[in-house]
């Protein structure tokens, strides 16, 4: 494509979304003046939109400084559907044969926390789990869509942490409990909308050392291939919430630690374990 008609591109997206800066994003949630908004993250500034960010975007000429809102997930999903096993290195990791189709599981909306928020371990619980992970956030209701269309129903990426309570995971056998738990889904600190998904470097730190690194490249399943398989399963509605699967390094994590989920274009999500003392 020549530099001239992708400026034109460019010119016509920015006119449809009415924006004033360029289509790349980071769409943010966050909470200010007792209220939650939704706003484009510029530097050190937040450009509040009018409404949710999934049908237009459009500026509604109010900023706030960004070390004066608190950041909150950047999106509300009415489900999170979460890939196991789909990384290469965490079959060889864990002596597992591939998958023969996507091995899929949900998280409920209820799990879901921002950046900065608390991971509660459960009391009835000795070993939870991170996992880092890329998270896809869909941006309008698909069903049925062919893979080779599937991007076009995605509104952007973030960090996530699929957080599990290991041996409940092991004890039941199938895995609501072990990954259902309030606060096991966290996801931030923005939205991206502009990635190439297909090789995606992913690490995960625990208390500033490093335990997972991976790449979406060694994906068993290609995001197209997730959003058509799942599609082809149920609607998925805008806001919803892929999380693709973990490279090998999952582990422990105990009251204390603090544990990043850190992707070079989506930023660091970072969040802090804590006893539940219930």
């Amino acid at each position: 494509m020549s530099r001239k008609i992708h400026l034109q591109i460019s010119f016509a997206l920015k006119s449809y979304f009415k924006l004033e800066y360029p289509i790349i994003m980071k769409i943010v949630r966050f909470s200010a003046d007792t209220k939650v908004k939704y706003g484009i993250l510029d530097g050190h500034k937040i450009k509040v939109i009018e409404g949710k960010p999934f049908r237009h975007i459009k500026p509604t000429g109010h900023m706030y400084p960004r070390n004066e809102v608190k950041l909150l997930a950047p999106c509300e999903p009415s489900k999170i559907i979460a890939m196991g096993l789909n990384y290469h290195s965490h079959a060889k990791e864990l002596n597992l044969s591939l998958p023969n189709s996507p091995l899929t599981f949900l998280k409920p909306s209820t799990a879901v926390i921002g950046p900065g928020a608390d991971i509660v371990y459960p009391s009835i619980s000795a070993r939870v789990d991170y996992e880092g992970e890329l998270a896809v956030v869909i941006k309008r209701p698909i069903w049925r869509v062919p893979a080779i269309d599937a991007l076009d129903y995605v509104l952007g990426y973030a960090c996530f942490n699929d957080v599990t309570a290991r041996d409940l995971q092991n004890h039941d056998g199938q895995w609501t409990r072990a990954k259902g738990f309030d606060t096991f889904a966290a996801i931030g600190p923005w939205i991206e909308t502009e990635l190439n998904p297909s090789s995606v470097v992913l690490e995960t730190y625990l208390n500033g050392k490093l335990k997972q690194r991976g790449n979406t490249a060694d994906l068993i399943y290609s995001i197209p291939e997730i959003i058509n398989f799942i599609s082809n399963v149920m609607t998925l509605l805008p806001g919803d919430i892929i999380a693709t699967g973990t490279p090998s390094g999952v582990g422990p994590m105990y009251p204390g630690d603090t544990v990043e989920v850190r992707i070079p274009q989506l930023g660091t999500l970072r969040n802090f374990v804590i006893k539940n003392n219930v």
